[in-house]
Order: C-alpha cells, then sequence, then structure tokens
C-alpha cells in the first residue's frame, strides 16, 4: 500500500481544482502488477469534472488491465470517494471485498477499507467486456 500512497500523493500535484480547491490523487494496482495514477480534473460545467478514483481507473483501462486489486487516494483531509467513482471501481473488482481502499489526509493518518465497505448494498450485472 505504500507505493499506491505514494503515487496517489506524488499525482494529487498535478490536480486541477481551481474551484474546490480540493487536490485529490488517487492510484490503482491492476491485476497486472501495475499502478496506475490521476488526479482530479474539475471544469466550471461541474458535471464534467473527472475524479482523481476514476481518472486512475481509465488509465488502467487504457492500458490493457481490467481489474482493480488495491486502491489509494489522497486529500487534504483523508475524503473516501464519491458514489461515482465507487460505481466505477466495482465494474473492475470482481470480489469487492478482497479490494482495500486506503484514503489518507496530507501526511497523516490513513484509514482502510474494502470496496465492499464502501458500498454494502452494490449493484452489479454478470456481463463481462467483450
Amino acid at each position: 500500500m505504500k507505493e499506491l500512497l505514494a503515487a496517489a500523493t506524488a499525482v494529487r500535484a498535478n490536480a486541477y481544482a481551481p474551484y474546490s480547491v480540493y487536490l485529490v490523487g488517487a492510484a490503482v494496482l491492476g491485476s497486472d502488477g501495475q499502478i496506475y495514477a490521476g488526479c482530479n480534473v474539475e471544469n466550471v460545467s461541474f458535471g464534467a469534472t473527472l475524479c482523481a478514483e476514476r481518472s486512475a481507473v481509465s488509465a488502467m483501462v487504457a492500458a490493457g488491465c481490467s481489474e482493480i486489486m488495491a486502491v489509494a487516494v489522497v486529500t487534504r483531509d483523508g475524503g473516501l470517494p464519491c458514489g461515482i467513482c465507487v460505481q466505477t471501481m466495482l465494474e473492475f473488482a470482481p470480489d469487492p471485498s478482497s479490494v482495500p481502499v486506503c484514503c489518507m489526509a496530507d501526511g497523516g493518518p490513513s484509514l482502510e477499507l474494502s470496496l465492499a465497505d464502501l458500498a454494502p448494498h452494490s449493484f452489479r450485472t454478470n456481463l463481462k467486456n467483450q
């Protein structure tokens, strides 16, 4: 988890958050053993904003990997992923109870939960990517 937190911390410096001033960095460990990082990118049309977690998942998918093994999120206060991000991560987690999600505050304490803990009543399908 240290490597994931370091990647999330590093990419957080690249966040574009002029409206909320809430910089977020995220990193996911793919089933291929690679770490994929992403940061939030805000837009004046808030619905067009891309969260860091979804940015990291997108990087993973773009690289050809389709399964998340672990997630790290770094914010100023240890904030948890939003519902859209949790749902996106669920799409790529065959067993959400085995995917740790570590949320860390600036250089401070962290909280580790499973993806299943973040979405105890999630909905899923049996569809697989073609």
